[in-house]
Parts: C-alpha cells; structure tokens; sequence
C-alpha cells in the first residue's frame, strides 16, 4: 500500500478552520479534550499542528504539581500522549488507522516550569506496522525533562461491506 500524504485530513483541516477565529487554538483544544476528556486534567493547550508535528503547553498549575513544587511526570507523560495522538490524528494517511502499543520515556531534569510537550514523525514514516514516534517535553529554557518513544501499531482500515 502506498500512503497518500498529500490530501488534508478532517482533523488538521479543523485545526485550520479553528486556528482563525479568535482564541481558536484553544477551542481546538477543547474540542479534542471533549473527545478523551482525560487530557483535561492537565488543561492542556494545542499551540500548534502541522503533519508530522504537535506541540501541546502544559502550564504550571496546583493541580499538575507533585509533592516538591514540580510538574509531576505523569502530568508531563499525559502531554506527551496527547501530542502524540493529536500530530497522528492530523497526519495518518487515508486508509491507515493507529493505536498506541507502548511507551518508553525517561525523565531527564526536575520540570520546574511550564512544559512543552512536542511529538514528531516524518511523514514518511507512516506504513503498517510498528512505528516509533519521538517524543520530548521542555521546560521554559528548551531543556529536556522528558525524552521518549512512544511505539504505535498501524495497520490498514478494513474494507467498508455495503
């Protein structure tokens, strides 16, 4: 099967549409928080979209903190995954589907401030089977806090019968 990666998809084309109107970002980012409303607990904020790439901020709040003033890594790693799957939502080829089968990050330096949580992918990448997506969170300096894979499974869409 040869990818196409060359037609927009719904997803990045809502971006697009959301991205001009005032404080469209952030209704993007409700919008996918009200698909897996799981990603709320972090307040997460979709800064930016493009094929093959995700960045979502994850401000440093109360709820988000761990025990000595820090973002918690569980927080960070929720970001991570939602950079992960909004960049692959806006990415994957027509006749493709994902699903995640594994993570594996490292924490590399205390997260003392907001964090960018960025996910990548060449565009190329994009076939059936498994599928590494880079994953790294920052903090206000670029310094890595996190730094990881997280593994994917693609496969083809079945045939629609009808």
């Amino acid at each position: 099967m040869t990818a196409d990666t060359t037609s927009k998809n719904s997803v990045l084309a809502l971006y697009e549409r959301c991205r001009r109107l005032p404080f469209g970002d952030r209704l993007f980012t409700t919008i996918v928080a009200r698909r897996a409303p799981y990603f709320r607990s972090i307040s997460p904020h979709i800064v930016s979209l493009t094929p093959g790439a995700c960045e979502v901020l994850v401000k440093k709040a109360r709820p988000v903190l761990n025990h000595i003033g820090t973002v918690h890594v569980i927080a960070i790693v929720n970001g991570l995954e939602m950079a992960m799957g909004v960049m692959a939502e806006a990415s994957i080829p027509a006749g493709l589907r994902w699903i995640p089968k594994g993570m594996n990050v490292n924490y590399t330096a205390k997260a003392g401030t907001d964090i960018r949580c960025l996910a990548r992918l060449d565009q190329s990448a994009w076939r059936p089977g498994e599928v590494d997506v880079d994953v790294v969170a920052q903090d206000a300096d670029d310094e890595p806090v996190v730094k990881g894979t997280i593994r994917l499974w693609i496969s083809e869409k079945p045939a629609r019968s009808g």
